[in-house]
């Protein structure tokens, strides 16, 4: 976080300079205003450069078993451009080399674990064991040392959900 804040600096040290050649070579005909202004979008440009640069830098260092299996995405009302240009703010991984296949009674039955990035001051990531019938495509999480069912927290995924394909389709 430290590196995120002297690159905001330097980004706009570079956009302030750029600021005043352009004041110096106009003959100093732009007002002296154009120095901070300049400096203040370059500051910005970089934050918002690195916020929408996030989940393409989280990706790009998953491993290659990594499957994603939900993107989320947002909008802000204290950053307007993401109404239009809506911003990822978290994303839900599974990894294929961590997947344990069961069949038991003509079921399949996989336990995997899901991993949820979100984008916050610090980044985020939890996870969570889960197991899912192939056959009735239900599925639920599990709970501690002993991966006790949570059975309140069961849900019925549609054949076209990616978490399904993930985990079913591929295991």
């Amino acid at each position: 976080m430290i590196w995120h804040l002297i690159a905001a600096i330097f980004a706009g040290l570079g956009a302030a300079g750029i600021g005043l050649l352009l004041r110096t070579l106009s003959g100093k005909r732009l007002p002296r205003w154009i120095i901070p202004a300049l400096g203040g979008l370059g500051m910005l440009g970089y934050q918002v450069n690195v916020e929408y640069n996030w989940y393409e830098h989280k990706r790009s260092l998953l491993p290659e078993s990594a499957r994603i299996v939900q993107v989320d995405q947002d909008a802000m009302f204290w950053r307007p451009w993401t109404y239009f240009f809506p911003m990822t703010t978290a994303f839900s991984v599974v990894d294929e080399q961590g997947m344990t296949v069961r069949e038991d009674s003509g079921e399949r039955r996989v336990e995997f674990l899901l991993y949820r990035f979100e984008k916050q001051l610090q980044d985020s990531v939890s996870h969570q064991t889960w197991l899912m019938n192939c056959s009735t495509r239900e599925t639920l999480p599990l709970e501690g040392d002993e991966r006790q069912p949570r059975l309140d927290a069961m849900r019925r995924l549609t054949t076209e959900a990616p978490l399904y394909r993930a985990v079913c389709e591929d295991a």
